[in-house]
Order: structure tokens, then sequence, then C-alpha cells
């Protein structure tokens, strides 16, 4: 058995999941996810997790695993999924890698830089720092020790500034010279990389009825109203979800349940948008395709993966 891994991605509510149960069935596969929210246990609804149907209809992996409540970085899941690669090779099954997280299929293709553990002192340090001063005055301050994060890491991205000044304060490198020196872990194995490019209009059809069906007798309220609950930290990852911010802002009372649709419609094409920006940028050599005709679709990706 030649060792492939299939690699599904594309923008969020693109049809991944549906084509990724269809190619478990055709090619004895089992799905492992590569969507950063769909780890979470607590959020199924608001992170579009596959349902108990579509879980019955082939064996799923690394959806639910990790709580709200834990740091969990790409590195943590690359951990995960060479397990998970490794078991299905053992059980004679094809890997399907399939989510909408670009950096997760990063570590895959290109692998993930080999930098110390960071103490949980300097860790600490770092998110007080955060905390104290802001975004925008800590981005500032890391370019001033790390002047290779200009253009390269946004202001409003807490999590990958403050990653890059743990590891510039514990190493005294940057971030992008560890990345530099980074090789796949998967050098001998086939990957075959697919990317579902579907129309822009398509899709934003396929994300308003999808922010609708989340609705449904109000399961991801109450999904939003037990993450409340557990008071989390507002550094944690989870609190990005699209959903989050905008369904308590209507249990609030300062928007109306329209509104709330509405904005998660808006979040959610946006987030699309990035996707298929960051696909454009590192995703030039996979292959993309897409069929409105679902049975067509199948066939041309069955096609490059044979």
């Amino acid at each position: 058995m030649s060792k492939k891994i299939i690699l599904l991605a594309g923008p969020t509510a693109s049809g991944k999941s549906t084509l990724a149960i269809k190619l478990a069935k055709k090619l004895k596969g089992e799905i492992i996810n590569a969507d950063s929210m769909q780890v979470y246990k607590e959020f199924s609804i608001l992170s579009s997790r596959p349902n108990n149907k579509e879980i019955k209809k082939a064996k799923h992996h690394l959806y639910g695993i990790i709580s709200v409540k834990k740091y969990f970085s790409a590195g943590d899941w690359l951990k995960l999924v060479k397990k998970k690669i490794n078991q299905c090779y053992k059980n004679k099954k094809v890997p399907i890698i399939v989510g909408g997280t670009g950096l997760y299929f990063n570590t895959i293709t290109k692998g993930i830089s080999k930098i110390p553990d960071i103490d949980n002192n300097t860790r600490n340090k770092v998110r007080n720092l955060f905390k104290r001063i802001g975004y925008k005055k800590f981005h500032k301050k890391l370019l001033t020790i790390d002047p290779k994060i200009k253009d390269r890491i946004l202001p409003t991205d807490s999590q990958r500034t403050q990653r890059a000044y743990e590891v510039i304060l514990k190493t005294r490198k940057s971030l992008f010279d560890w990345i530099k020196e980074t090789k796949s872990d998967f050098k001998n194995f086939e990957m075959i990389m697919i990317f579902l490019n579907i129309p822009r209009e398509k899709l934003l059809n396929k994300i308003s009825l999808r922010t609708e069906l989340m609705f449904k007798n109000n399961e991801c309220i109450k999904e939003v109203k037990r993450f409340n609950f557990l008071k989390l930290d507002k550094s944690l990852s989870a609190n990005k979800l699209i959903g989050v911010q905008e369904i308590n802002a209507y249990l609030k009372g300062s928007i109306s349940l329209n509104e709330c649709k509405e904005l998660i419609n808006i979040k959610t094409r946006q987030y699309a948008k990035r996707q298929n920006t960051w696909a454009r940028g590192h995703m030039k050599n996979w292959n993309k395709l897409y069929s409105n005709d679902f049975s067509v679709l199948l066939k041309k990706t069955l096609k490059v993966i044979s």
C-alpha cells in the first residue's frame, strides 16, 4: 500500500465534510480534523463539527478532543495527527485530513519549527504584558525586539504576536528564523493536496443557510450560554469563534436576533475571504477543484487521487 495522505482544504461552508465522507467510503479512508475550532469539546454547533449522523458514515478523529480552557497550538495538533496517520496505516486505511485551518496544513506540507518549549514563567510574563498594555502597544514593542515580524504578523493577531514575543524572549531568535529552518515530517508520504475552489456566490448562499441551521432550536445560543458559564481567560482562542460575541450581544439585548445572524454571516464571509487569500499565497501547488454537481466533483477528486 503506497503511503498516501489526502489533504482536503477549502473555505468554511464549502462542503469539505460531505466530500470527505464520500472519499472515506470509496477509498477505505478515515477522516482527521484540521480545523482549529472543531477540536473543542464545548462547541459542536458553532464550529460546524460533523454531526452524529455524519460520524456514523465514516471514522472521524480529533473532533471535540480538547477543552476550551486549554491552550492548543498547531504543534500540539501535529503531534496528535502523526499518531493518527500512523494508526491509519497500521489499520490499512487512507488518512484524509480535512479542514479550513491553513496553519495546520502548513505543519504537514512544510513542517513545524523545532522551537524549544517555552517555560510557564516566560509565557505568563508575555501574557501579563499583553493584558497590561493592549495589542497595539504590544505589537510596537515586539517590532523593536523582532523587526522580522513586520508585515508578517498583524497587531490584531493576538495569539501569534504573543507567540513571537515569547519565542524571541526565550531563544533570542526570531520566530521567522526558526520557521526558515523547518522541514516536513512527511517527506516519505505521497501528499495529495486538494482545495475546494467554490464560486463566491455559491459560498455566500451556503454560509447563510448554515447560519440559519445553527439557530434551529436555539442550539447555538445554548452553547454560548454554557461557554459563558466557564468564565474563560480572554486570551484563549475559543473566544474568537465566530458567533460567540454576536450571540452575547443578542443575549444582552443590544442587537436583535436578525442583526445577530447577519453579523455572524458577515464575519463568516470575511473569514472565508481570508481562507481564500491564504490559499492563493500558501497553496499555489494544490489542486483547485469544484463543481456544482457533487457527482462531478467526486469524479474530479478521485481522478486527482488515483
